[in-house]
């Protein structure tokens, strides 16, 4: 499931995030094998990791840093945890 920082921004409500989640889901299923992460244990860890080192994503894409998570904040937390290492 390839995303651009661009669609993130379409992310702006629970029910957004929650079309997000139905895809994230069905990607899963369709192409486990294209996921880094596809277990439940590696997920949850990347998803820890990339949430600790999140600033630097923001700031390696010149994006504001979120002081407040947002709908999108989660959907960039978790597309993210299918790859990050």
């Amino acid at each position: 499931m390839k995303r651009t920082v661009e669609q993130f921004e379409n992310i702006r409500t629970r029910e957004d995030l929650i079309v997000f989640l139905q895809e994230l889901h069905q990607d899963h299923r369709d192409n486990p094998q294209a996921w880094d992460n596809n277990t439940l244990e590696r997920f949850l860890e990347a998803l820890a990791a990339w949430t600790q080192d999140m600033n630097g994503f923001y700031l390696n894409q010149k994006l504001q840093v979120p002081e407040k998570p947002e709908w999108k904040t989660f959907a960039h937390m978790l597309i993210a945890a299918t790859m990050y290492e």
